[in-house]
């Protein structure tokens, strides 16, 4: 396993970081420890959840993946060998009405209860990375495109959700803080807002970015560099589909696309085509798809760590040992050349 720094931390996470929001609606809790379990004995030190876990959310599984966890660490005595992540969900409103009675802002009240009520759950003292699931404010992220400014967004103020995050770091509940689904510019106000005031600043922003989704390089990429706010890559197969299972025939019933049908961000035309030359081009080099498209994840300079998630031991044991696949620039060379053509097709 290779390992980077986190941010400007004294913390070094596993290039694969153990995804988790299957567990409790795909997976139950005895799959969740047997990835958990295997993950480790594989030398992943890192794991990712949030509040509003599993997906899709709803009120009956809504904190059961951080409960799952809680209770594998519990039972392992693990907590001191993995880097725990986790975050607190923006505004949600009717989407989320199961969440504090829909008030998930990130405001003073709403994160110290988030934090609090995770913390019970996973059944430990500290939370080593907690994360800002969306912004506060109205702005791109989850596949928008097209900005458009409303004069009457009134967000909780950048610089308060900073204070509350520092109270909670001085007090010992989390010890770094991320960001998640976020902008250019949002990055940049909370770290100018962080130096300004002698605030946290943030080490990590958890964004997509795959072969599907390649949108983090055009401003993101330059500050994971320039600041130390490495990617943590979410959806690197875009929901399995880079595997090549939706290509040829009907996909398993179990497939995630197949039981959730409305989670088409990387199922559209586009993509799917892309997908296909993604795919022949792997086959071509005696390469498994879905590890070709992590090991160029795993390749790329400006990423911390890849968020993979599987549902199958097969599937778990597989994406980990992308970590091996090395690609030629031959490959290299032949994924720039499809990305020209299909430049991020699932935004």
């Amino acid at each position: 396993m290779e390992y980077r720094q986190l941010g400007n931390t004294n913390i070094d996470v596993s290039v694969i970081c153990l995804g988790s929001m299957t567990w409790g609606e795909q997976n139950t809790e005895a799959e969740a420890f047997e990835q958990l379990d295997y993950a480790l004995s594989q030398g992943v030190n890192f794991i990712d959840t949030a509040e509003l876990y599993a997906i899709p959310p709803r009120a009956e599984t809504c904190g059961q993946t951080e409960t799952i966890i809680g209770n594998w660490l519990k039972k392992s005595g693990q907590r001191n060998n993995i880097i725990l992540a986790s975050k607190v969900a923006g505004p949600g409103g009717d989407w989320l009405p199961h969440i504090r009675n829909g008030k998930t802002r990130l405001d003073r009240e709403n994160i110290e209860a988030a934090l609090n009520d995770s913390l019970q759950r996973l059944q430990t003292d500290h939370i080593d990375l907690y994360q800002l699931h969306w912004p506060d404010r109205k702005t791109n992220f989850f596949g928008q495109l097209g900005y458009t400014h409303e004069q009457d967004d009134q967000p909780i103020p950048i610089e308060e959700t900073l204070q509350v995050l520092s109270d909670l770091v001085q007090a010992g509940k989390i010890r770094h803080i991320g960001l998640s689904n976020e902008t250019p510019w949002g990055v940049m106000k909370f770290l100018q807002l962080a130096e300004q005031l002698d605030l946290p600043r943030v080490v990590s922003v958890q964004n997509p970015y795959g072969l599907l989704n390649r949108s983090f390089e055009v401003g993101l990429a330059e500050i994971a560099h320039r600041e130390a706010t490495g990617l943590l890559a979410y959806s690197p197969l875009g929901f399995g589909v880079l595997s090549g299972k939706y290509l040829d025939g009907p996909a398993p019933a179990e497939a995630r696309l197949m039981l959730f049908p409305d989670y088409n961000r990387y199922s559209n035309p586009q993509a799917l085509a892309a997908t296909a030359e993604y795919v022949a081009l792997a086959r071509e080099h005696d390469l498994d798809p879905a590890q070709m498209a992590l090991a160029h994840t795993n390749s790329r300079p400006f990423l911390t760590s890849t968020i993979i998630g599987a549902t199958t031991m097969v599937q778990l044991k597989s994406n980990i040992e992308s970590v091996e696949v090395k690609l030629s620039k031959e490959v290299l060379e032949a994924i720039e050349a499809i990305h020209v053509r299909y430049p991020s097709p699932s935004p």
